[in-house]
């Protein structure tokens, strides 16, 4: 072989070796996230996570030229030890819209989410896709509740949306269209992509017609068993906040003085549901308390449902939103990182005892320049350096705490 042909073939292998580097990289999650009692696993390891909440990747991944904003957020991210992500994959009506109308895509911006999961991929984290929104944002439950007046249903209000045949028909659809999504820059169909780790039913579902939670319970049942008829390789949860409902009456005092329409006990017994979640935001539910009070009740909130995850419901239990606003009367970013240390060391307690959280998503991540998205929780770990030590810390002690499970069960 001639030496500008042995150069050539060894060049021709960097390049297949390189590529088959990056490929292992986009694949070393290439195995589905599954439950086993109340624990996540990835093949025979125990997988437990530090994460966060970036519902704002596909509305910016839309226009192409604010892509940068998405890789260099993944980045970040991956370097602080970050494997989970938390995102929206719903945008009805309005700006940017996937959804323009019922069953009406628009293809420029599925292109985007495409993207964000290829990326995300690409750094080896695993996406949590939630499939419509309570609040109005991004479109939500009054969106399709307009769709359906325009289509001449009669509708009463959003509450409807549990109940409407038309609504929930075109929910499915949505849920339909988003599985089997092929993607068209891995070429992987999402329902066959383990990078998603799970599909989420709807943001924060509340429901002020029943309190109970048993109207939002009959639309959880039927949607959770739509989905893992479509697809049943990936997790699936509800989307909850975490307040109890009728179903255990002595575990209302734990909600912050009031309920929403939804019942964590009976809306996660649901077979068809994988894990549980619960959100926390004391700083705006008991904005009316000190900051002693409100660090209490986020040590009850934690602790109770972690507990009721554990011992009655047998599932695992995410942290599925938590953070600290900058908006807050006395913020600082010292008083934020604290805060977020209390919460990491009091998660890590219950980990510790083999009741524990099997991971946690802060609210939320952002990129630079991204000051319209901003909700006062935003963090951007290129220039918050004291947080990003915080999240990193906390992200070496869930790699930690997974060794020493592994080890426990050999």
């Amino acid at each position: 072989m001639s030496l500008s042909h042995r150069a050539g073939y060894v060049v021709g292998v960097l390049i297949t070796l390189l590529a088959l580097v990056c490929q292992a990289r986009v694949h070393s999650h290439g195995r589905f996230v599954r439950t086993e009692g109340t624990r996540f696993v990835v093949h025979e390891s125990d997988f437990v996570f530090n994460g966060f909440n970036s519902y704002w990747m596909m509305h910016v991944a839309a226009e192409p030229s604010e892509r940068h904003k998405v890789s260099s957020t993944f980045r970040e991210a991956a370097g602080a030890g970050l494997s989970v992500c938390r995102t929206w994959a719903f945008s009805d009506g309005g700006d940017r819209a996937l959804q323009i109308s019922p069953g009406v895509y628009a293809e420029r911006v599925f292109q985007a989410l495409d993207f964000v999961i290829s990326v995300a991929s690409r750094h080896g984290i695993r996406l949590i896709l939630s499939l419509v929104n309570n609040f109005k944002d991004y479109g939500g439950r009054a969106q399709y509740v307009e769709w359906a007046r325009n289509a001449g249903v009669n509708v009463n209000g959003e509450d409807d949306f549990y109940t409407n045949p038309t609504m929930k028909e075109y929910y499915k659809n949505h849920v339909k269209k988003v599985i089997r999504r092929l993607n068209t820059i891995t070429k992987i169909a999402y329902k066959d992509d383990p990078t998603i780790m799970a599909w989420e039913l709807m943001n924060e579902p509340r429901c002020e017609a029943d309190y109970s939670g048993r109207m939002v319970n009959g639309w959880v049942q039927e949607m959770a068993s739509f989905v893992k008829s479509l697809d049943n390789k990936h997790l699936l949860e509800i989307g909850m906040e975490g307040f109890y409902g009728d179903s255990m009456p002595e575990r209302k005092v734990n909600n912050p003085g009031y309920q929403v329409g939804t019942d964590f006990i009976t809306n996660n017994l649901i077979k068809e549901i994988d894990f549980t979640t619960i959100h926390a935001y004391p700083d705006i539910w008991l904005s009316g308390q000190n900051d002693s009070a409100q660090m209490a009740f986020m040590r009850r909130w934690m602790e109770t449902h972690s507990i009721d995850s554990n011992r009655i419901l047998k599932k695992p239990l995410v942290l599925a939103e938590f953070g600290k606003s900058n908006k807050d009367s006395g913020h600082s970013l010292g008083a934020r990182d604290q805060y977020l240390i209390t919460v990491y060391e009091r998660m890590n307690k219950f980990e510790r005892t083999g009741e524990g959280i099997g991971g946690s998503l802060v609210w939320q991540l952002m990129g630079e320049g991204m000051d319209s998205y901003g909700d006062g929780y935003g963090i951007i770990l290129s220039q918050h350096a004291s947080t990003r030590a915080v999240i990193s810390a906390q992200s070496h002690k869930m790699t930690t705490f997974g060794r020493i499970l592994l080890r426990r069960k050999h």
